[in-house]
């Protein structure tokens, strides 16, 4: 868990500056994926629109590429592809509340006396054994408040005491963190991802008028602990973390995270006993992706963003000097049904550099990505089989669509698609991610590692009659796979 912050943050950018060329020259990197310029991250944090930007906060490690000396980093772009790195917008601070970590939150705009103000809502961490709330790591979770009046979200104060020191009394809790809230109506609303002891993961509900004084009400949703413990409660499923629930498409989408995947449930909120009655629900992503935080943007969509975690060692990201990206952005929406539909932002389109063309080879589409950097998308009409299989350094990833089921299968997953879905895939690699939405139901995010200065080409073959293949070479956001202000 959190290692204690030493030194000044400017500590961590000379560090940077004497690795920035093997950085910058790493292929493993991505080119268009959001992440920092060196350094661990991991969740997202408080993603908002504000004054004609956005901002992306996530859990950022100045000092190291592992986990560690949780603070909120800070990156802003005004399409939500192209983004520039800034300076920290928070960290720990001694004797405070968050002296042993500043842990995942939300933002929220509140308007007062013709000004607009952006509160950030996270969870700080303190050690003491005694109270722990993180089981046998002795720390202590609360709710924390920091605001600012920067036009930028560069400058930020904290409040000095917690606006939730402790968890509800008379609750065997073994976890308290990751909050979101939301308004509605004059009042703002709460819910912190939890966990009961052998019971499992929950999301605390809270409500406030002014979001500084907090009143417990219920849990707002509960899950199942699957009965198999582990050393982390997350992992069999007694918490849950980085809960959120939201309005969409007349109904409400509750997500949440645990056992290392990220789930939805469709159904209706009832705004008078804040209870949620679930619908449908599913799983969000098939592979590496966690952690996910949404946010509206400038024309009103709910943007999903989620954390990509690597998938090597400890040694081989500190030899890398980096760790972990942010996903694309997707967005969401339900069905009359319940049923989520993830499609990728359109305006990744501004990415598009020039096509590829398909080869056919015996009777198969065959689609060669030069430097692991490219966009694919493959489509088809109902009532026939295909299949994709992708040459992925060290691995071979095949997509199956069955007709007669009306469902993809994939690493042993079965998808099953709507009646009126038509089968797809949509694909976007980047230096040692592959980001796949099948048929806009569900994500499937793979990493894969090669040794080299150069990354290798990817090569695709793609079976089936009636198919349409489009591909195309992307463009970087940046010269040097860095994205610093200047």
């Amino acid at each position: 868990m959190a290692a204690g912050f030493s030194g000044r943050m400017s500590r961590g950018y000379l560090l940077f500056g004497n690795r920035s060329l093997t950085i910058s020259s790493d292929p493993r990197r991505p080119q268009y994926h959001l992440l920092p310029n060196h350094n661990w991250m991991n969740d997202p944090n408080g993603p908002i629109y504000f004054n004609g930007k956005y901002h992306m906060f996530f859990q950022f490690n100045p000092e190291s590429a592992v986990w560690g000396n949780m603070s909120w980093g800070h990156a802003i772009s005004e399409d939500m592809i192209h983004w520039r790195n800034y300076p920290v917008a928070f960290t720990m601070s001694s004797g405070a509340p968050d002296a042993a970590g500043c842990f995942s939150g939300s933002t929220v705009i509140l308007k007062k006396d013709g000004r607009e103000r952006v509160y950030a809502i996270y969870t700080g961490v303190v050690r003491d054994k005694d109270h722990e709330t993180i089981r046998n790591e002795g720390l202590r979770e609360a709710q924390c408040i920091a605001w600012s009046d920067d036009p930028l979200l560069r400058k930020w104060t904290k409040q000095a005491r917690p606006v939730i020191a402790a968890p509800p009394k008379g609750l065997k809790i073994v976890g308290f963190r990751d909050p979101s809230v939301w308004k509605q109506n004059d009042v703002y609303y709460m819910i912190v991802g939890a966990g009961i002891e052998k019971a499992g993961g929950c999301a605390l509900l809270y409500r406030s008028t002014d979001l500084l004084d907090w009143e417990y009400l219920h849990p707002l949703a509960t899950g199942k602990w699957n009965g198999k413990p582990t050393s982390n409660p997350v992992d069999d499923g007694e918490m849950w973390e980085c809960p959120e629930i939201f309005a969409l498409n007349g109904q409400h989408l509750l997500i949440y995270s645990t056992e290392r995947k990220v789930f939805w449930q469709s159904g209706v909120l009832d705004t008078q006993t804040m209870t949620f009655q679930q619908k449908k629900s599913g799983l969000i992503d098939l592979g590496a992706f966690y952690a996910p935080k949404s946010q509206l943007d400038a024309k009103g969509r709910r943007i999903l963003w989620g954390w990509v975690p690597e998938r090597r060692s400890q040694d081989e990201m500190l030899k890398a000097g980096w760790s972990g990206m942010m996903s694309l952005p997707r967005v969401l929406n339900l069905d009359p049904d319940g049923n989520l539909k993830i499609e990728f932002l359109p305006s990744t389109k501004m990415l598009r550099r020039r096509a590829i063309k398909p080869e056919v080879r015996n009777d198969k589409a065959v689609v060669s990505v030069p430097r692991c950097t490219g966009e694919l998308v493959v489509s088809s009409p109902r009532g026939e089989d295909w299949q994709t299989q992708i040459e992925l350094p060290g691995k071979t990833l095949e997509l199956k669509y069955d007709a007669g089921a009306h469902a993809f299968v994939v690493k042993n997953n079965t998808v099953a698609l709507q009646p009126h879905d038509l089968p797809s895939l949509h694909m976007f690699f980047d230096g040692s991610v592959l980001e796949v939405l099948l048929a806009n139901r569900v994500g499937l995010i793979e990493r894969f590692y090669y040794e080299g200065n150069t990354a290798p080409d990817v090569t695709m073959q793609i079976a089936g009659k009636k198919l349409q293949v489009q591909a195309w070479n992307l463009a970087p956001i940046s010269a040097n796979r860095l994205t610093s202000i200047t």
